[in-house]
């Protein structure tokens, strides 16, 4: 017995739609995958940053101490250039 039109019609409907659900499962497979990548990826940043913002702390702090160097040596400088004012060059 020959196939109805409509039964031919509906199993090729059938046919396509598992054909499109499967490349659509197989779609999201995929953006979920790279989903998944992304976020390790933020996460790895997001530590860098972290540990890139104790770094700049850290420096602020290594600057804020050398700047407090160079005052005081200045200072020293400039009392010994006071001190000598007056005097000869060749005086011990």
């Amino acid at each position: 017995m020959p196939d109805e039109p409509a039964q031919s019609e509906i199993r090729t409907l059938t046919r396509r739609f598992k054909q499109a659900q499967e490349r659509t499962d197989r779609e999201f497979g995929i953006v979920k995958s790279d989903l998944t990548a992304l976020r390790l990826q933020v996460d790895n940043l997001d530590q860098k940053v972290s540990n890139l913002g104790s770094k700049v702390d850290e420096l602020a702090d290594e600057m804020r101490g050398l700047s407090e160097k160079v005052d005081r040596n200045q200072a020293q400088i400039v009392q010994l250039l006071s001190a000598l004012v007056g005097k000869s060059p060749d005086a011990s």
